[in-house]
């Protein structure tokens, strides 16, 4: 143990002046408040969570951000073991006597998790896309306290009723959800954390208020996100080998509401179907979609299990470790009468959205 959660926020807060103005944020019952010494911080936050903001108010938890230089710590982070398929450094940590200290390994970034204290310090407005994941982290703790799984899923509503696709990562689950979006009739639910739960017999799904991030590859194909890249660039993109382009990694946000038109954004539904991606770029086979017994199939089910990860902590105070299993009997038991649909075959968008939409996954809740 290296200190107390107090002792590290006040280090990590030191003198920064928090703007007079702050941000109330609401997800499934939960209001969080979010404070930064960066007005430009808080602009930028009021814009990416424009749909799920509301009044000033009494708060369950706040987030304080700290934009500065990446800080300096003397204590020894220790790596998080990444997911089976990933590899790279990506998170490292301390525990505290009270909580724990997260560093991103590449952008320096410091987070400090505790039932008390939740501080965000560094270059924060350079690197927002990782002070949103810490924000919707707390909404994630909130849910999970509450008996939600998590899924490495994104979803979509029609007719109160939830597509979950999963996919390992790259595997294109963001650009089938947007190729589905095209129909006017669905609707976006979340992006790549997806939360599940039996409730009267059925399973409903929500999730927390991240937005689509993707890679070129589907922008340069997709006419309505054209305005995500300049024109000298695209040019450029679409000069590139396919298989580059579709490796390539530059993330871009995309705002449901600017792109797609208000109200695309739905809180939760039943969840009626869920479609897990096991396709091949260039395989040469068409696409299927067919329904498989995910009992029998643990491939697929590692695709759909997600891990709580370095900020998640249960509602006694522990945190979770990165040697705790993954508990699959519980997303067989909560996924048991669900549809699930293998794709495999070759990567074909189009394809894919129109044999689920010819399944009519929105008439299986």
């Amino acid at each position: 143990m290296t200190g107390t959660a107090a002792a590290w926020a006040q280090r990590l807060l030191g003198d920064a002046a928090i703007t007079g103005g702050s941000l109330y944020l609401q997800v499934a019952g939960t209001r969080l408040r979010i404070e930064a010494n960066r007005a430009a911080m808080l602009d930028l936050l009021a814009r990416y969570f424009a749909h799920v903001a509301v009044a000033p108010g009494d708060a369950d938890m706040t987030v304080r951000i700290v934009d500065g230089a990446p800080p300096e710590l003397d204590v020894a982070f220790i790596d998080w073991r990444r997911e089976p398929g990933k590899s790279g450094r990506k998170d490292s940590y301390v525990d505290l006597a009270d909580g724990r200290l997260v560093r991103k390994v590449r952008t320096g970034m410091v987070f400090l998790q505790s039932e008390t204290w939740r501080v965000a310090a560094g270059p924060c407005l350079r690197y927002d896309n990782q002070v949103i994941n810490f924000i919707n982290a707390q909404f994630m703790n909130r849910l999970q306290q509450q008996g939600w799984l998590i899924c490495h899923a994104a979803g979509l509503v029609r007719d109160g009723a939830a597509l979950a696709i999963a996919g390992l990562s790259g595997g294109g689950k963001s650009t089938l959800m947007l190729q589905l979006l095209e129909d006017p009739a669905v609707n976006y639910l979340t992006n790549d954390r997806l939360f599940v739960r039996p409730h009267d017999g059925q399973v409903d799904a929500t999730g927390i208020p991240k937005l689509p991030r993707v890679n070129p590859g589907t922008i340069v194909h997709n006419p309505r996100l054209r305005s995500l890249i300049p024109d000298p660039r695209r040019a450029e993109l679409l000069a590139m080998p396919g298989d580059a382009l579709w490796a390539l990694e530059e993330k871009h946000d995309v705002l449901i509401d600017l792109h797609y038109g208000a109200g695309r954004i739905a809180d939760w539904a039943r969840l009626a179907a869920f479609a897990v991606l096991n396709w091949q770029r260039g395989g040469g086979q068409p696409v299927r979609v067919e329904r498989v017994d995910l009992q029998a199939r643990d491939d697929l089910l590692g695709a759909i299990m997600k891990s709580p990860g370095p900020f998640y902590q249960y509602a006694d105070g522990r945190l979770f470790a990165d040697t705790m299993p993954l508990d699959g009997a519980a997303y067989r038991r909560v996924l048991r009468d669900v549809p699930i649909f293998e794709i495999s075959g070759s990567v074909d968008f189009a394809a894919a959205a129109r044999q689920l939409e010819t399944s009519e996954w929105w008439c299986y809740a």
